[in-house]
């Protein structure tokens, strides 16, 4: 009647498995790689952000259209250059020859290769035998001899001294790759929290008294000069223009009145007869 523990199936991730338990060895490597490492990844990662930010906006406005124009100028020259004439050495060139190198193997060498089978077969199986049983007895002997030279050195140096000090180098990596990881996160969080202190500041001390000044005093000032100094004064400019331009219509009727006192009204140029037809359904020059 008990309930049996369910056994954790395949389809669990990693982090939900129970973990082997840690050694002194590690602990003693963690805390002090993770310390060292924050300290010299911090600074490379304020600067691994300003120049990701640089990089990126050269990328998008200055070096991703020429790379794209370059990528087309090579591909049209890689075109003009290599596929057309590779195509066209493929298609009178090395086709026929393969054709021709076929049909010689089919028509000239497969008969030969038969015929010489039918004549040769006893001698060839028994210089196959022979062959066979010298590189048998060749393989065994190297076989041996590899393994003695070799092979056992080669076990024993990597059981005895590669494998530990392997291991040690694996969790010291390890510790550092975490310890970087860490570092790399923390420095990020980091970073972002300067920068968002740093924006703050900046709309303090600049953007919100630059947008009270503009709100509080120069907004109200600017409407008091619009409403007392420019809008009189371009009504009075336009008064005086339209006075001035009403004074030099009156100046010319007196000048124009003081000709036709002195000198008589001018004389009216006498009509000219050019001719034309003066009919209804004629068409004339003014037409």
């Amino acid at each position: 009647m008990q309930k049996r523990p369910e056994r954790p199936t395949q389809s669990q991730p990693s982090w939900a498995q129970p973990q082997p338990p840690e050694g002194c060895l590690v602990v003693a490597i963690r805390i002090p790689v993770r310390i060292v490492v924050f300290l010299v990844v911090l600074p490379v990662r304020l600067l691994w952000d300003a120049l990701a930010a640089v990089a990126r906006f050269l990328w998008q406005y200055v070096l991703a259209p020429i790379c794209r124009a370059i990528g087309r100028a090579v591909g049209l020259l890689l075109h003009a250059l290599l596929v057309v004439p590779l195509t066209w050495l493929h298609r009178h060139l090395l086709t026929p020859l393969g054709h021709a190198l076929r049909w010689l193997y089919a028509r000239v060498l497969t008969p030969i290769g038969h015929a010489l089978v039918r004549l040769l077969t006893p001698v060839v199986a028994a210089v196959v035998k022979a062959v066979a049983w010298v590189a048998g007895g060749l393989a065994v002997g190297l076989y041996w001899t590899a393994r003695v030279l070799l092979v056992l050195p080669a076990l024993a140096l990597w059981r005895w001294i590669l494998a530990p000090v392997a291991r040690v180098l694996a969790i010291v990596l390890r510790e550092t790759g975490e310890a970087l990881g860490h570092a790399w996160r923390a420095a990020g969080y980091l970073a972002r929290a300067v920068g968002r202190v740093l924006g703050t500041l900046f709309r303090w001390i600049l953007l919100e008294p630059a947008r009270w000044v503009y709100r509080t005093v120069l907004t109200p000032v600017g409407h008091v000069v619009r409403d007392l100094v420019l809008r009189p004064a371009a009504q009075a400019a336009r008064a005086v223009g339209r006075a001035a331009r009403a004074i030099g219509r009156a100046v010319r009727q007196a000048r124009a009145d003081l000709r036709r006192a002195l000198f008589g009204a001018p004389a009216r140029p006498a009509s000219v007869d050019r001719r034309e037809p003066v009919g209804r359904d004629t068409r004339t020059l003014d037409e």
